[in-house]
């Protein structure tokens, strides 16, 4: 993938975004890889600030052939693009090329993003590109999110459970009650 476009990312993501939106409010962090949001989705990387590759292979179908080995991690989600302009596109500069063919008037996509070297510079700044992405996108009604390889990060963040016990304190139960004395 040495002549894939670079995008920069700013803050461990760059988007597929319709017409520039991000919803960010309404966003789906659960697989850890790829956040389908109202509108478009956000693709999160292992690097915090850089340039990572990307190629783009809009298609008119589901894809035929299986994912090649190299790649350690492929999600794919639903997409909507309801004003139907996606574009991959940096956080930071703005669209980079267009993410669907040119003739679909579809207002839903499914969205296969395979990545590798996302544990390359985890949370560090890489100018020079350590992680390669593919986004092959087609029209198609919506349906769930599917992991087709995993990695222990995705892992982690699929099983990842919400810290929602709170410690309460039982009701205290006085030693000495007050005396109440008749008046």
């Amino acid at each position: 993938m040495t002549d894939a476009p670079q995008v920069f990312v700013n803050e461990g993501t760059f988007g597929v975004l319709d017409d520039g939106e991000i919803a960010v409010e309404t966003a789906d962090w659960s697989n850890g890889l790829v956040v389908p949001m109202a509108q478009g989705a956000l693709i999160v990387t292992g690097i915090n600030t850089g340039n990572v590759r990307v190629s783009l292979l809009p298609l008119e179908g589901p894809p035929v052939e299986a994912p090649a080995e190299s790649w350690e991690e492929i999600v794919e989600v639903s997409l909507h693009a309801p004003k139907s302009n996606l574009q991959l596109e940096s956080l930071e500069f703005g669209a980079v090329a267009p993410a669907t063919r040119a003739e679909s008037a579809s207002s839903w996509y499914r969205l296969r993003v395979h990545a590798r070297g996302r544990e390359v510079l985890r949370d560090k700044v890489s100018l020079d590109p350590v992680e390669d992405y593919l986004l092959i996108s087609w029209p198609a009604a919506r349906q769930g999110a599917v992991v087709l390889r995993s990695s222990e990060s995705i892992e982690r963040r699929l099983h990842a459970q919400p810290a929602t016990t709170v410690d309460v304190p039982a009701p205290r139960r006085e030693e000495n009650p007050p005396v109440h004395k008749p008046g």
